[in-house]
């Protein structure tokens, strides 16, 4: 028979949401369960260097950042357990996830803390430099490229938002779009081609991030012409893809509301989804701002709107009895 494992909190992903649920969480009593999913630590667990979360004034390693808040959670109270969740019951209390063994979790309340994956163009050469001159957030890097010349990829509403956000460290930034006209929004069309420091090449696509220097890193762009297949070279030190999110959310499609991107709904200025008792937080529900302090922020938030949502299931049981 397959275990069960019951509590009356359980988080699913161990990202800087999740775990600062758990935090709250096991501090208000609620012996939360984090089921952690197939990357525990979430995507801090592939960033090295991280400068611009808060209490640190040198640098910090990412890893090191999710095993001391997962240490602090477990410290309070926090159960970590690995395992795959593949089926998602929330049509009752307590609420089930199945995980690909057969094992069932059973939450009073769900947290759901399962971010969300940068988009990537999948060549060889941007896995090889990634961390090294190639990146999906600039509001994540971009300090790493004062004064540098920098390429953003991409045509909607990231990819413009990056490169107007990218004149605050650079003189010369290179907008690529593999068509001749973009996606994003006329208003920031419209701050992006009035910026001095910006300029578009259209009809271009990466055809290979261009290694070089000691040590390692991006020293520039092969760029493919999609029109005639010529390729020419933009010498850049920075690199950043903006072609999209994608949320994991594919548990939860037809369970919750979710926007047009597949994002999970909130009610404005909390966690609350649109079933009672399942809260969402981090990247899984923030397409804006996708910073760690943002998602340890609702974090905290879930896990205090859980509590007050259990207390208030518990108060009226009792006046009900």
């Amino acid at each position: 028979m397959p275990a069960t494992h019951s509590t009356r909190m359980l988080i699913l992903g161990s990202g800087p949401a999740g775990l600062s649920a758990a935090i709250y969480g096991a501090r208000a009593g609620m012996a939360p369960i984090v089921v952690q999913g197939i990357q525990p630590g979430g995507q801090l667990t592939t960033t090295t260097d991280v400068e611009n979360y808060p209490g640190f004034r040198d640098v910090i390693q990412g890893p090191w950042l999710m095993e001391e808040m997962q240490a602090q959670a477990e410290h309070v109270g926090a159960r970590m357990v690995w395992d795959h969740i593949v089926e998602a019951d929330l049509s009752r209390r307590p609420f089930r996830l199945i995980g690909d063994g057969g094992t069932v979790y059973s939450g009073d309340v769900l947290v759901i803390a399962t971010g969300a994956q940068a988009k990537w163009l999948n060549l060889p050469s941007e896995e090889h430099l990634k961390g090294r001159g190639v990146s999906a957030c600039a509001t994540c890097d971009g300090f790493f490229y004062r004064g540098k010349k920098v390429a953003v990829i991409g045509g909607g509403n990231t990819a413009v938002e990056e490169a107007l956000y990218m004149t605050n460290h650079s003189h010369e930034v290179t907008l690529i779009h593999r068509r001749d006209s973009l996606r994003a929004e006329k208003i920031l069309q419209d701050r992006l081609f009035a910026h001095p420091n910006i300029r578009v090449l259209w009809n271009k696509a990466v055809d290979r991030f261009v290694a070089g220097g000691d040590p390692e890193g991006l020293v520039g762009l092969d760029l493919r012409d999609t029109k005639t297949g010529e390729i020419d070279r933009l010498e850049v030190e920075g690199g950043f893809v903006a072609i999209g999110h994608s949320p994991a959310t594919e548990l939860f499609k037809g369970k919750l509301a979710l926007d047009a991107d597949g994002y999970i709904e909130v009610e404005t200025g909390t966690t609350r989804t649109s079933v009672a008792g399942v809260f969402a937080c981090g990247d899984v529900m923030d397409k804006v701002y996708r910073q760690a302090v943002t998602a340890a922020g609702t974090g905290c938030m879930a896990a205090l709107d859980a509590e007050r949502f259990l207390a208030e299931m518990e108060f009226e049981a009792s006046a009900a009895a």
